[in-house]
């Protein structure tokens, strides 16, 4: 064995054997670097352990050849007889760990792949939560910016709302089922005249004058679920009556049940007694141009009847039967001629001066000349004129004439009730720039359905012989002369609230340039 042939091979064997030991070593540290830098990794793990078994298996095998050499180069061939079973024994069965580490590589590789799908697949799970999170957070962030948008929508139109239902000057309102009105604005319960605590007392049937009106509102807003421009009558708080103009919608739940209704109402009260009186304005005017053409047809012939009537009675003696008669004929001529007269005034054919007027000296003057024969009926004049009115231009005698046809059917109304008070008033109207006067009486009043034939020609409540129909008429057709407007209450508010008597109202315009004479034909 030490011959010099053998030597090359033993060098070779021996160098060999020292680099499987520094090869087996890097490889050691490599896969303990890697299994260090990444712990979780299965391949890392078993690389190390697969490294370090080989590590393992090549020193032994490394060493059992360098020992072998070196007892073989000093001739100790029975000491290697004798470790060779030892060393041959242990590297086989580190032969045998190395066969069983990469018997189950396969194995470990197929698990670790499962574990990798598996991980993999959660790794996709994951992201597609992740996916769904960031989606579901945009949407929650939209709905968010939904919420909010349709929130100031609703906001904005509750506040339009509002604004409308407060500042409206129309009635509006809701009932429920029952009919009881559960809101009002504050615009409805001045219309009515009731207060915030009385509005939650009120149903249908407290502001409906007619039971018929509301049965039919009631029968078509159930029917087909709403009304429109309905006329109806409401009452008041303090019993007067007032035209409105009703227009409702019904509200159903969510089985079709009805759960009540919300309307609006205008007030037409002001309007409705505007056209009656533009009805009765246009009536008076066609009756004038009639009155005018008949006044002068029999004016002539009444004067022929007059005239030789009076020269007849010359020829006899009042006591005698013929005299009698003639004076009878000379009444009933004049009677005629003043209807004649009352005519002509009523149709304006007279001439009408125009002049600076105090209103307040006209009253004072009309009321100077009848509050005697007042007073002697027990009736008490009261007088209540604002000062410094503003001037007014028109015919006085005229406006005389207006304020005694009033004063004297103020007197014949309370004459009949035995006495009474009569309130003359004046003030000044800023919103309509005239002046108001005011004849106020304590009387029995105009009954509802009189109270619009009142200034029709020839229309009297007073028995036959004490009157024509014309005084309110002629003094209709003055003022409207004068440019101004008659208004008639009844029952009229007195300064307590009470309703009592009539009232008229005569307002005029106020000067607004210098006065001119006009001459009506």
């Amino acid at each position: 064995m030490t011959s010099l042939p053998m030597l090359p091979a033993i060098m070779i064997d021996m160098a060999g054997s020292l680099v499987i030991i520094i090869l087996s070593f890097l490889s050691l540290r490599y896969a303990w670097l890697l299994l260090r830098k990444q712990s979780e990794n299965f391949l890392w793990g078993f690389l190390f352990y697969f490294c370090l078994t080989l590590f393992c298996f090549s020193v032994s095998r490394a060493v059992g050849h360098l020992i072998k050499q070196i007892l073989l180069i000093l001739d100790n061939r029975e000491q290697w007889q004798v470790l060779a079973p030892y060393s041959g024994g242990f590297n086989t069965l580190l032969m045998i760990s190395l066969a069983a580490v990469s018997i189950y590589y396969h194995k470990g590789i197929e698990g670790y792949r499962a574990i990798q799908r598996k991980a993999h697949s959660l790794k996709e799970a994951n992201d597609q939560l992740e996916i769904s999170a960031d989606k579901l957070l945009q949407l929650n962030v939209d709905l968010e910016d939904m919420v909010e948008r349709r929130t100031k929508k609703l906001s904005a139109s509750e506040k339009k709302f509002r604004n409308f239902f407060i500042n409206s000057k129309d009635m509006v309102y809701f009932c429920d089922s029952t009919n009881r009105l559960v809101n009002m604005n504050s615009a409805g319960l001045e219309m009515l005249g009731y207060s915030m605590e009385e509005e939650q007392e009120l149903k249908l049937h407290d502001i409906f004058c007619n039971e018929e009106d509301l049965e039919n509102y009631l029968e078509t807003i159930v029917a087909v679920g709403f009304v429109e421009d309905l006329e109806v009558e409401f009452l008041r708080a303090d019993g007067t009556v007032i035209y409105v103009l009703l227009s409702a919608t019904a509200v159903f739940g969510e089985n079709r049940e009805f759960t009540g209704c919300e309307g609006i109402a205008k007030d037409l009260t002001r309007v409705r007694t505007m056209m009656e009186q533009l009805a009765s304005s246009e009536k008076m005017a066609s009756v004038g141009q009639m009155a005018a053409g008949v006044a002068h047809e029999i004016n002539t012939p009444l004067g022929v009847i007059l005239g030789y009537s009076q020269l007849m009675m010359d020829d006899f003696t009042p006591d005698s039967e013929e005299g009698q008669s003639l004076i009878v004929i000379e009444r009933q001529a004049k009677a005629c001629r003043k209807i004649v007269a009352d005519l002509l005034k009523f149709s304006r054919q007279a001439e009408s001066a125009r002049e600076n007027i105090l209103i307040n000296e006209v009253l004072s003057d009309v009321l100077a000349v009848t509050e005697h024969s007042l007073n002697m009926d027990h009736i008490h004049a009261h007088r209540d004129f604002s000062e410094d009115l503003p001037t007014v231009v028109g015919d006085t005698e005229k406006l005389r004439q207006v304020f005694v046809n009033f004063i004297n059917n103020a007197h014949h109304a309370m004459e009949e009730e035995g006495g009474g008070d009569l309130f003359l008033s004046s003030h000044f109207e800023e919103e309509s720039n005239r002046v108001v006067a005011i004849i106020r009486d304590t009387g029995h009043g105009i009954p509802e359905d009189v109270i619009a034939k009142i200034f029709d020609p020839f229309f009297t409540t007073k028995s036959v012989g004490k009157g024509t129909g014309l005084g309110l008429s002629v003094s209709y057709g003055i003022i409207q002369e004068h440019g101004g407007v008659i208004e008639v209450e009844s029952p009229a508010h007195g300064k307590e609230g009470e309703l009592q008597g009539t009232a008229f109202y005569v307002k005029l315009p106020v000067l607004s340039g210098e006065p001119v004479s006009v001459n009506k034909k």
